[in-house]
């Protein structure tokens, strides 16, 4: 039996100065990308691409620890980031696991827009037998609202932090 839970998260963040300058900001898509994830559990891959080591989760005693592979992408004024594959340490024998990551974030004239939307669909761990799969499901969508809230969270704080440097930087 699968079990299948997301979470989403909309972005609506003012930025006081030099937001005519937030479009140039996002088109250095390293930089973005470094100031959005922890520059120290990311991976350039190549143009555009990344590994991503997510920090530990626990989860009923279990130990879990997804390797994102991801894409960012300028399209329509925005710069979209997307996962492409995902390894998941920690779980043992799963015989299926999926992770779905669609996000974008793109400037207004008041500041930052954006949006992120995380799924996991994996089957149930033997370990995890007896505990009903509703609990299951309401803790992995609580899981990622967490992660979710936690970007959010950088997005508030380190990105424009960063966009700040780059403003007195350049």
């Amino acid at each position: 039996m699968s079990l299948a839970f997301s979470a989403s998260q909309h972005l609506d963040l003012p930025v006081e100065q030099d937001t005519e300058r937030l479009p140039a900001y996002l088109n250095d898509e390293q930089r973005v990308v470094e100031a959005l994830l922890d520059p120290k559990q990311l991976e350039p891959l190549g143009p555009g691409r990344y590994r991503y080591t997510v920090s530990q989760v626990r989860v009923f005693q279990l130990k879990i620890q997804p390797v994102v592979e991801l894409q960012a992408t300028h399209r329509n004024g925005r710069l979209e980031l997307e996962a492409l594959d995902c390894q998941l340490e920690g779980l043992g024998l799963v015989e299926d696991f999926r992770l779905g990551l669609c996000s974008w974030l793109a400037a207004a004239d008041d500041g930052l827009r954006g949006e992120a939307s995380l799924s996991v669909t994996v089957s149930r761990p033997p370990l995890l037998q007896l505990i009903p799969p509703r609990v299951l499901e309401a803790t992995g969508r609580s899981v990622l609202g967490g992660i979710l809230l936690g970007i959010r969270n950088r997005v508030g704080q380190q990105l424009l932090g960063d966009f700040r440097r780059w403003c007195r930087a350049t």
